[in-house]
C-alpha cells in the first residue's frame, strides 16, 4: 500500500505541475479526490489488507488524503488569484484615452410621419384602431361595396394566402370592423401596413396607410374638406389650401381626390408640383350608403366621410424623397438624416 501511495504521489506531482487553470484543476479533483477517484480506490483496496493491519493502513491513506486536499486547496487559491489578476488587467480602463462614441438611434421617417398624423387627428377627437393585416375578402372588399368580379378588384393586385383570405390591400377594412363594434358617433383612425403586387420608384408591394372615418348625423363633404385643410396646414407647416377633384371609390359617393397647394413654391409652379401649383395627397369621400347598411347603420339617419392617407407619400413629399425604395433599404446614410426630426 505504501508503494501505491508513493507512486500516486509522484504521479500527482507531475499533474500538479501542468495545472494552468480552473479546467485543469477540476480534472485533477475528479481524477483523484472524487468518489470514483484514485484515493477512493485506495480505500476500497483495504479489503485486500489483513484484518489486523487495516487500521494502520487506513490511517496512512487518510493522512495522504488530507495532504492532497490541502495541496488542492492551496493550488485552487493560487489559480483563482491568477485568473482574478488576469481579469482585472483586461478590464482596466485608460482614462486618458478618448471616450468611445456611441451613436444614438432615431425614429424611422415612416414612424415620424405616422406619429405626426395621429397627433394631428387626435387633437380633433379621433381614436386609433389597429386592424388585422391578414384579412378576409368580406371585410376587405365585399362589405366595402366591392362585390365579386367588380373591376375595382383588378386595381388592387391582391396577395391571396387562402380561399377568401388575403393580405389586406387597404386599411379601409378597419371601417367595417369599427362600425360593427361601435355605433355612431364614430371618429377613428386605422393605421397599418397594406400589401399590393406593385413595385417601382413610387410604389412598393408593402406600404403604410392611415384610414380615417367619421360617422354622425348631418356629416357633409364640407366637413371633410375643412378637416383635411386643417390637417394639410399642420403636416406641411404652411398656409396651404386644399381642393377637391371628382374621383371614384366604390365605398364612397361622392368620391374625391384631395390636392394641396404646393408648399414649396406657394402655388406658382415648380418641379415638385409639376408646374401645376397643386400636389395630390390623398383620396376621400362621403361614405357610401351601402357600406353603412352593411354595418347595420341607417343611412337615412347617419352619414359620414372617409379618407385614406398614404404615409409613404406624405413622407416623400415632406422630406423631399424621390424614391420610395429608400424607405425600406435600411441605409444608415439615409436614415441618419432624420435624427433631428424626432
Amino acid at each position: 500500500m505504501e508503494e501505491k501511495i508513493k507512486a500516486l504521489r509522484e504521479q500527482m506531482a507531475g499533474e500538479i505541475a501542468q495545472i494552468a487553470g480552473k479546467e485543469d484543476l477540476a480534472a485533477f479533483w475528479q481524477k483523484h479526490l472524487s468518489k470514483n477517484g484514485s484515493i477512493a480506490d485506495l480505500m476500497k483496496g483495504l479489503r485486500d489488507v489483513a484484518k489486523e493491519d487495516r487500521p494502520a493502513v487506513g490511517k496512512v491513506i487518510n493522512q495522504f488524503k488530507v495532504q492532497v486536499e490541502e495541496q488542492y486547496q492551496q493550488l485552487r487559491e493560487t489559480v483563482e488569484a491568477k485568473e482574478l489578476e488576469k481579469r482585472n488587467k483586461s478590464e482596466q480602463v485608460d482614462i486618458t484615452m478618448p471616450a468611445k462614441r456611441r451613436e444614438s438611434g432615431a425614429l424611422h421617417p415612416i414612424t415620424l410621419i405616422k406619429q405626426e398624423i395621429v397627433d394631428i387627428f387626435a387633437g380633433m377627437g379621433f381614436e386609433v384602431f389597429e386592424g388585422p393585416e391578414i384579412e378576409d375578402d368580406d371585410h376587405n372588399f365585399t362589405r366595402l361595396n366591392i362585390p365579386k368580379n367588380h373591376p375595382a378588384r383588378d386595381m388592387q393586385d391582391t396577395f391571396y394566402v387562402g380561399e377568401d383570405i388575403i393580405l389586406r390591400t387597404q386599411t379601409s377594412g378597419g371601417q367595417i370592423r369599427v362600425m360593427d363594434m361601435k355605433k355612431p358617433p364614430i371618429k377613428v383612425l386605422v393605421p397599418g401596413r397594406v400589401f399590393r403586387s406593385d413595385y417601382d420608384a413610387t410604389h412598393s408591394p408593402m406600404f403604410h396607410q392611415m384610414e380615417g372615418l367619421v360617422v354622425d348625423k348631418n356629416i357633409t363633404l364640407c366637413d371633410l374638406q375643412g378637416m383635411l385643410e386643417k390637417f394639410a396646414q399642420q403636416i406641411f407647416d404652411g398656409d396651404v389650401k386644399t381642393r377637391l377633384r371628382p374621383s371614384y371609390f366604390p365605398f364612397t359617393e361622392p368620391s374625391v381626390e384631395v390636392d394641396v397647394s404646393c408648399f414649396k413654391c406657394g402655388g406658382k409652379g415648380c418641379p415638385l408640383c409639376k408646374h401645376t401649383g397643386w400636389i395630390e395627397v390623398l383620396g376621400a369621400g362621403v361614405v357610401h350608403h351601402s357600406v353603412l347598411e352593411n354595418c347595420g347603420i341607417d343611412p337615412q339617419v347617419y352619414s359620414g366621410f372617409a379618407f385614406g392617407i398614404g404615409i409613404e407619400r406624405i413622407a416623400m413629399l415632406k422630406y423631399g424623397i424621390n424614391n420610395m425604395g429608400l424607405l425600406f433599404e435600411n441605409d444608415l446614410r439615409f436614415l441618419n438624416q432624420f435624427k433631428g426630426a424626432n
